[in-house]
């Protein structure tokens, strides 16, 4: 299934989270697509952000909202009255998480509740896709790479209240929203990567913030394997499956979103990609393990999105690392984010 701008164009549209950096690249595509969008979010969270530098206040009705507070979120959704709901609003750190476990769990667990709740009686919505992580399986770290059937789980408190959100979503599917006629998804994509994303504890922006600056760059678990992906993928994908679950020709339920196992990366790889990319920089790789528990071992079957949705990555791991670099490097140099956001673009739907 491809994008159908005819499809988007005029189509009302509810975003969560659009402040942050995915929900920013797909408020962006959202925009070029035609669509009617509605943001609902916490101001940005970093200095400098997308948010800000690519003016996407501009293109949708922006609205500041904490989900955890109910009857704010309802009203604004019932005075939307969205036809798809993509909700990505969350705390999406998992070092963050350590810190704050109690903030963590209301912003995933009950917001999430609180946007699904919204949704009951709303005749309008036809879809809504909510976006947890490829955290929420239960990893013993044997190789294997989860499939949408896997058992949930979660060491730290960020995938644990992903994969609590992951059955919340499953309940309200079941037991109200699909009665309205409303297709309820989740999507759970591996790490993202892309110009725009200046987050901490994320391996690319620690990157542009050390050399920037001319500090050293010093990685704690350097053989940690993930998914990694350019961020246009995951919001691609976001955007087909929401097309195919309105139009009824796929079922709703939990969707894989990312790279084959094998080309999956460690962290050395993607950074030394990164500073080939960038021209220079400085690594200090750490001799041992550092900090709380995080998985070193991460991998996804992607079956499902590639055989019944039709998805194969567009950008390999050295051109997805290559294109966020130059972003950054262009962004330095004067350049507009909006503009650089629609050239990427532009570059991924070139690709066949």
């Amino acid at each position: 299934m491809r994008l159908d701008k005819d499809f988007w164009r005029g189509r009302r549209v509810l975003l969560t989270g659009h402040t942050g950096f995915k929900g920013s690249w797909l408020a962006i595509y959202l925009h070029q697509l035609g669509a009617k969008v509605t943001g609902i979010a916490l101001a940005p969270e970093t200095q400098p952000s997308l948010f800000v530098a690519a003016g996407v206040e501009k293109i949708l009705a922006h609205h500041v909202c904490d989900i955890r507070e109910q009857h704010k979120l309802t009203s604004l959704i019932h005075t939307a009255q969205p036809e798809i709901v993509f909700h990505l609003a969350a705390q999406a750190l998992v070092r963050k998480s350590y810190k704050l476990p109690v903030e963590t769990f209301a912003t995933n667990v009950l917001g999430t509740v609180h946007v699904l709740n919204a949704l009951r009686g709303l005749e309008s919505v036809k879809a809504a896709l909510l976006v947890t992580t490829d955290k929420v399986y239960k990893n013993p770290e044997h190789g294997h790479a989860f499939s949408e059937n896997d058992e949930l789980g979660g060491h730290d408190p960020y995938s644990a209240s992903k994969a609590a959100s992951e059955l919340i979503i499953a309940s309200y599917r079941d037991a109200y929203l699909s009665d309205q006629g409303t297709q309820i998804a989740s999507a759970r994509a591996g790490n993202v990567i892309g110009g725009g994303d200046w987050s901490e504890d994320r391996l690319l922006p620690d990157a542009i913030r050390a050399w920037q600056s001319g500090q050293v760059l010093e990685i704690r678990r350097p053989e940690a394997v993930r998914p990694w992906q350019h961020v246009l993928e995951p919001v691609s994908a976001y955007l087909r499956l929401a097309q195919a679950l309105v139009s009824q020709q796929l079922p709703g339920g939990a969707w894989n979103f990312g790279p084959s196992p094998e080309a999956n990366a460690t962290v050395r790889q993607v950074i030394d990609l990164a500073r080939q990319a960038y021209g220079s920089g400085e690594i200090k790789y750490a001799s041992q393990l550092e900090g709380e528990h995080e998985a070193a071992l991460l991998s996804l079957n992607v079956d499902k999105a590639r055989d019944m949705l039709g998805i194969e990555p567009r950008f390999d791991l050295n051109h997805a690392v290559t294109m966020s670099m130059q972003w950054y490097r262009a962004f330095a140099d004067g350049a507009g984010a909006y503009q650089l956001c629609l050239n990427d673009i532009a570059a991924f739907e070139a690709v066949v």
